[in-house]
């Protein structure tokens, strides 16, 4: 196959939704169509042993929730998926904000019984930020929920979209039969037997056909028939090219646990989603086409096998072709770089790959020569925009609980900081370790990693800080910055790279702050120009 027939058939989006509205059981029956795996293990807390292909950290077999981003790739019908399966709970929210920056389409779980939750609005608005395309999956048809109109009048109304039902719901909760397909109208019964994984559908042209009604009975046909009336009056008709462009978001009636309704939206998914895209680097815009390789590190996860301590720094290649065992350039270290094993994931399984494409994700083995948001090329400088860091919400000291094992303790935090579980300001005046997370749990996660995978304890004390600040004066040699520096020597720390940031233990004090020293500027995101 040629280059550019490669880069056509590959599709890289990310699934996002609020916690348990059912992402990883899309994800694992997804990946289930693609056969890349035999049997789908639901993300139950400790009820089924058989754990969810995707998640493979203890921490989240034990709490049935993912913590981490999974890269999962499959094959279905000559297309090659590449899913980014994102953790819902919002205390890794970061994390999810990061691969966002790796996708180019989006596919949104929704609960049919709570609708559009909090999490769900925050993610959506990131990617209307960047026009990501998204289509929506309505979930959990099977269960009692709410009236498919509202669903979709919520939709637009909560998460500000244009909708446009490619699938409708016959009926709902113990009352649901099935699901009519739009876009390849035809009728797909429910059976609500589990062992049928793949129910079949029943081809259906013309809704006033009487076959309908003998189908799912006389009520529930004329029902259908009224609301796919309505549907087609009120909502506009899906056009390509909106989609495309972030303007449209096609729907999709479903549930993932009984696998139904899955295959519809895969199939008009490798239809309508979009190839791997261009994408905006400080130089200029980088198309998937050109010849030359470049790409960009969004996530690096420590210990991704507990007996070899080793990092995987994962890259999305934007354009060109990746060769292993090719010499790399490393833009921010200015060296070059050879890969003798990339991975490449497929289900559950890592493989090394020779070459890899625009859309793929190739995970790199990394000794620390990586942070996130690195660019590697062939040899032009280019810096991919996009991966900050957010400013933190919690802050905590770390202590080490065992003085014998200081060293695989700072160890561990290293890396797992590289990782981006969370951030390490080192204050100024004693250089005691501060640890700043966005969600609370976080912690939790850090303590059980370091002591899992490396050994090591520790504990924490709390600490009164509001926010962290990056600190960008004007002039770094004026008196005024002095002044700064000298008044508020208890409140200023190193972040990992360096960065001067200012804990500041009140919204008040940061106001004050910023009135007494005009000149100095305070970012709430590490990436500032």
């Amino acid at each position: 196959m040629s280059f550019l027939s490669e880069i056509q058939r590959r599709r890289t989006f990310g699934i996002i939704s609020h916690p348990d509205a059912g992402k990883t059981t899309l994800t694992e029956k997804l990946l289930l169509f693609g056969g890349a795996i035999q049997e789908a293990g639901a993300v139950k807390s400790n009820k089924i042993k058989k754990g969810a292909t995707s998640d493979f950290m203890e921490i989240e077999r034990q709490r049935g929730i993912s913590v981490a981003t999974s890269v999962l790739a499959f094959e279905y019908n000559g297309i090659k998926i590449n899913i980014l399966d994102t953790p819902g709970h919002k205390d890794f929210a970061e994390d999810t904000f990061r691969t966002l920056t790796a996708v180019d389409s989006v596919i949104v779980v929704i609960d049919v019984a709570k609708g559009v939750e909090e999490q769900t609005e925050k993610l959506v608005e990131v990617c209307r930020m960047r026009n990501i395309p998204m289509l929506v999956f309505i979930n959990k048809l099977d269960r009692e929920g709410k009236d498919a109109f509202d669903l979709l009048d919520e939709v637009e109304q909560k998460l500000g979209l244009t909708v446009c039902p490619l699938s409708f719901p016959i009926g709902m909760g113990y009352d649901f039969k099935g699901i009519y397909n739009i876009w390849e109208k035809n009728v797909n019964l429910f059976t609500g037997d589990p062992k049928k994984d793949i129910e079949d559908t029943i081809e259906i042209n013309d809704l006033s056909s009487p076959e309908l009604d003998t189908l799912i009975g006389e009520k529930h046909a004329n029902e259908l028939r009224e609301n796919i009336e309505l549907v087609s009056g009120i909502y506009p008709k899906f056009n390509k090219e909106d989609y495309l462009k972030g303007t449209q978001q096609p729907m999709f009636f479903g549930s993932a646990l009984n696998n139904f309704g899955v295959r519809e939206l895969l199939d008009c998914f490798v239809e309508i989603a979009p190839k791997p895209r261009p994408k905006q680097s400080e130089e200029r815009l980088v198309k998937p086409e050109e010849k030359d390789f470049s790409g960009f590190v969004f996530k690096i996860h420590a210990n991704m096998d507990p007996n070899h301590r080793n990092r995987l720094a994962f890259v999305k290649i934007v354009s060109g072709e990746f060769h292993r065992n090719n010499p790399y350039l490393h833009v921010r270290n200015g060296k070059k770089m050879k890969f003798s094993s990339p991975n490449a994931f497929f289900a559950e399984k890592k493989e090394i790959v020779d070459i890899s494409y625009p859309g793929d994700i190739v995970g790199l083995q990394d000794s620390g020569n990586f942070k996130i948001g690195d660019t590697l090329t062939e040899g032009e400088i280019l810096n991919y925009k996009g991966v900050p860091s957010f400013s933190p919400e919690h802050f905590r000291y770390i202590n080490n609980a065992d003085p014998m094992k200081s060293k695989q303790l700072y160890k561990g935090i290293d890396q797992l900081m590289d990782e981006g579980v969370a951030q390490l300001f080192t204050l100024e005046l004693n250089g005691r370790k501060v640890i700043g997370t966005v969600g609370a749990l976080q912690y939790e996660v850090i303590q059980y990693r370091l002591e899992h995978e490396y050994g090591a304890k520790c504990t924490y004390e709390n600490l009164n800080v509001h926010k962290a600040c990056w600190v960008d004066p004007e002039d770094s040699k004026s008196e005024e910055f002095k002044d700064f520096k000298r008044v508020k020597q208890r409140f200023l720390a190193k972040d990992k790279s360096g960065q001067l940031v200012f804990l500041a233990d009140s919204m008040f004090t940061l106001q004050m702050t910023e009135q007494k020293y005009p000149n100095i500027k305070f970012h709430y995101t590490s990436e500032f120009d």
